[in-house]
């Protein structure tokens, strides 16, 4: 307990308040703009994320969508649980969310954030077929069959196929290009749709592939 100048005992504070803690390093999770309604129905679009950095004030994400400042913000990492807030600035990677919380849910994801910090993560074999790799940049521009282009955010890669997030519901067989890599649409994820690859690829060319061509992303705002 603080004491204030009468003497009188004042009420604890977060030690967050007063000394806060970063961590950086890359995070999958999902978000959502709900001020955004999708369709007539309602329902608002969840979108696959990375976030790059988070304090118990500011959350740094890369998306498919980017909102406009002052937008509302949902998203949930499982490390760090729901986090609310509200676009405070956009960036050429991203956005960074101001999270709204209280003293309690402060001091709460200030201890998770140490915990992270701290967490000793084990390497696991990946006994999958094809490894699934996670871009340094997952923001890319996906070409529909018409020549139509939007920006994309990939949640993984393979030698095989891709995991995409985007402003679009494809039907299954839907031929696409993510980048220069050509494929089909095989399923439907939670927050968004695979491709499945033409032809298999080197692990070692499939980041070179998948960035937007040349001069297309900075036209088009590839994230935002």
């Amino acid at each position: 307990m603080f004491q204030n100048v009468d003497g009188d005992s004042a009420p604890s504070r977060s030690p967050f308040d007063w000394h806060d803690v970063r961590f950086i390093g890359a995070a999958a999770g999902r978000y959502a703009l709900p001020d955004r309604r999708a369709d007539d129905t309602g329902k608002v679009a969840v979108y696959a994320c990375r976030l790059c950095s988070i304090s118990t004030r500011i959350a740094v994400i890369v998306g498919p969508v980017v909102g406009k400042e002052g937008e509302t913000v949902t998203a949930h990492f499982d490390d760090f649980g729901i986090l609310r807030g509200k676009i405070c600035r956009k960036l050429q990677s991203g956005f960074a969310v101001r999270l709204t919380l209280s003293d309690a849910e402060r001091n709460k994801l200030g201890g998770k954030i140490v915990w992270q910090k701290k967490k000793v993560h084990e390497q696991v074999p990946d006994k999958r077929e094809h490894k699934r790799i996670l871009p340094r940049d997952p923001r890319t521009i996906l070409t529909l069959a018409d020549g139509t282009q939007m920006p994309c955010f990939v949640i993984d890669i393979s030698q095989s196929g891709v995991a995409i997030s985007a402003e679009i519901w494809p039907g299954l067989g839907t031929p696409m290009a993510v980048g220069k890599l050509v494929g089909r649409v095989v399923r439907y994820l939670d927050v968004g749709f695979a491709l499945q690859f033409i032809q298999l690829q080197e692990p070692g060319q499939l980041e070179i592939l998948m960035a937007p061509p040349a001069g297309i992303a900075e036209e088009s705002g590839a994230v935002g």
